[in-house]
């Protein structure tokens, strides 16, 4: 990576920021554009500021600003969780659709390689068990999740209609993730029960918790990112990337519950319209075509989570008292 200069777009969210770290280890240059939508400026604060990292705010959506040339493009720029991308769906729709346009006239202008982050949303309510990339899906055009569903989909055709005319383009079909860098009020499942059990606040439960997912720790999702970026000949068509011990949502609360001492209470609350019932990736072409398959296992992963996510609502109160005495 020495040498190279890389543009990650929401590079001050969950996913970037941990990719970030890993690239500036390996000896890139990063630039990061992210509109602080959920991104965070604390997440890049944490840098060396003598580390070869820029950042602009500006939004994929619009006209991009000046990035010069560029070797390597991730695109993770989109909220990814339903209460942050369902606040304003159309912006969220665009940034899928115009800003991935933005990025591949990019890609194309400069020869740069770039990595889409799609995600396991295409499938929708899956019919298919576990998913592999050739599954359609079964996705509700017109429901209250599909500005992000929908939008991914049309950000791989756009994906594949320029990789069909020479532009060196990779698409990574994203599992649930989780990991250092989340923030409390992400409202993904993981981020929720833990920060419910460190609070001592009521767990909540959709339906029964009887729907399952599968989880993967945020270092093996960033290396599968990297080996995609870096794999000499780009796949013909997604490649999913996730872990595929899969959970039901009850067994990970319980997973949960075993590490993190709480007077928190469980509640059942009626299930969201179109929540998948099962998800868990098929990763069979990721070990082929890319020798990849996650290292960590959840409970090892959950650990780490929860020590980030402790340390952060220290500091938060912390914050909230020195502003306190301050007043």
């Amino acid at each position: 990576m020495i040498g190279k200069t890389v543009l990650v777009t929401g590079g001050a969210g969950f996913i970037g920021t941990n990719l970030t770290a890993r690239l500036l280890q390996e000896g890139a240059s990063v630039i990061i554009v992210d509109n602080l939508q959920t991104g965070e400026m604390a997440n890049l604060a944490r840098f060396d500021k003598k580390l070869p990292l820029k950042f602009l705010r500006a939004d994929i959506s619009d006209p991009l600003p000046a990035l010069g040339h560029v070797d390597e493009i991730y695109n993770l720029a989109c909220a990814a969780s339903p209460p942050h991308y369902q606040a304003d769906p159309v912006h969220t729709m665009m940034t899928s659709v115009t800003g991935t346009l933005q990025l591949l006239r990019l890609a194309e202008a400069t020869g740069a390689r770039l990595v889409m982050a799609s995600t396991s949303e295409v499938y929708g309510d899956p019919k298919e068990h576990p998913q592999r990339e050739s599954y359609l899906g079964n996705v509700s055009t017109t429901g209250p999740r599909a500005c992000y569903d929908e939008g991914k989909r049309a950000a791989e055709t756009l994906c594949s209609d320029f990789q069909r005319r020479g532009v060196d383009v990779r698409i990574a079909r994203i599992f649930n993730t989780y990991g250092p860098f989340m923030r409390s009020d992400d409202g993904r499942v993981v981020s929720n029960v833990i920060c419910q059990a460190l609070t001592d606040q009521d767990i909540t439960i959709y339906g029964e918790g009887h729907q399952t997912r599968s989880f993967c720790f945020v270092d093996d999702l960033v290396d599968g990112l990297m080996r995609l970026m870096h794999v000499k000949t780009a796949p013909d068509g997604p490649v999913n990337l996730g872990n595929p011990e899969e959970f039901t949502i009850r067994e990970m609360v319980d997973v949960v519950l075993e590490r993190i001492e709480t007077r928190s209470a469980i509640v059942h609350r009626p299930l969201p319209q179109d929540d998948p019932q099962r998800r868990c990736p098929d990763i069979g072409r990721a070990r082929e075509l890319l020798g990849w398959e996650p290292r960590i296992p959840f409970r090892v992963g959950l650990l780490q989570t929860i020590g980030w996510f402790s340390a952060a609502l220290e500091d938060r109160a912390e914050a909230t008292a020195q502003r306190a005495a301050v007043a």
